[in-house]
């Protein structure tokens, strides 16, 4: 796939969210950073061979939802509405959606501009009557949908288990805007990822391959080239460990020795085995999902799964 030239690095000034994010992540006690700055362009092209692993059930298993209840998509959605991605990325599990339901217009949001407008381009040239109409930004903030899609019916996907990432508080806030932006009688197809055995799950986020462990240390790298950062590449390891209080896959970047080092012009230690706490993914019981839609200001209305209920997709309704 080609990518969109971008200005180079070396003339852009750094995203001041991102250099906020870092430097108040590596002050905390335990370090923590937001999961969103994974995703430059090599982060996004890591995470999409992530998809494509043994170990990663998440992203075959709803394909697989996708590709086999398209008739009660239909049924359920109705045609003509304007589907609102977050957190597109390539896009590659949409069009089973929009196959199935002859959507009015597509309209997929994504942090990652360059990503996103080859994705867009791709699946415009798929879908040659549909309006495709990207947005660059993170749906955590403040957006704007386009005027063009002003006045449909609108129905929000948010595929992936993306919501696991957050806090639950977090969540449920992200859900509520998500209410306000598509706005009434809109509809919400959300994945979510089943609680299930340790072992399967921890596999699934420290693959045999290293693909994830890569993905995980792109972020120092990442670090290093945008906020003139030291930070040693072999100083770190990535660790997946299951949290079974909080009933969540936690990735971390592991100090292996002492550290000193400096990132936008402040300086930083840490000891060996301290660790940068990176990304949570939380899993949920039937009962959990439910409670957190509803809470999130959405009413659960169908849901289809896989035999095994390693994986959800639910329907719901504003």
């Amino acid at each position: 796939m080609l990518l969109t030239e971008d200005a180079p690095l070396s003339l852009r000034a750094p995203d001041p969210a991102f250099r906020r994010d870092i430097i108040e992540g590596l002050s905390r006690e335990p370090k923590a950073t937001p999961p969103i700055w994974f995703y430059d362009r090599r982060g996004s092209e890591l995470f999409e061979a992530i998809t494509d692993l043994p170990e990663y059930y998440p992203t075959r298993t709803e394909t697989a939802l996708l590709e086999r209840h398209g008739a009660d998509f239909a049924a359920a959605i109705g045609a003509g509405r304007a589907v609102v991605e977050f957190g597109a990325g390539s896009s590659r599990k949409t069009p089973h959606l929009l196959r199935a339901i002859d959507p009015a217009a597509y309209v997929p949001i994504d942090i990652s501009g360059d990503f996103l407008r080859a994705s867009s381009a791709e699946l415009a040239s798929a879908f040659p009557g549909l309006p495709v109409l990207p947005v660059v930004g993170d749906f955590n903030g403040e957006l704007a949908l386009p005027a063009a899609i002003e006045g449909l019916p609108r129905l929000g996907f948010f595929p992936g288990s993306t919501i696991g990432n957050m806090e639950p508080d977090s969540a449920v806030d992200l859900l509520r805007a998500m209410r306000r932006l598509l706005g009434k009688d809109a509809m919400l197809l959300i994945g979510m990822d089943r609680i299930k055995d340790r072992d399967r799950l921890v596999a699934a986020y420290d693959d045999a391959a290293g693909v994830t462990a890569a993905f995980n240390l792109n972020l120092i790298a990442r670090i290093n080239r945008e906020l003139e950062g030291d930070l040693p590449l072999d100083g770190f390891l990535h660790r997946a460990i299951w949290n079974d209080d909080k009933a969540r896959i936690e990735m971390h970047l592991e100090a292996v020795r002492p550290l000193h080092f400096h990132v936008a012009g402040q300086c930083f230690r840490m000891a060996a085995g301290e660790t940068i706490h990176t990304e949570s993914s939380h899993k949920y019981g039937a009962r959990d999902e439910r409670l957190l839609l509803r809470a999130g200001g959405w009413e659960p209305v169908r849901e289809w799964s896989d035999a095994d209920e390693l994986f959800s997709l639910i329907l719901a309704e504003a």
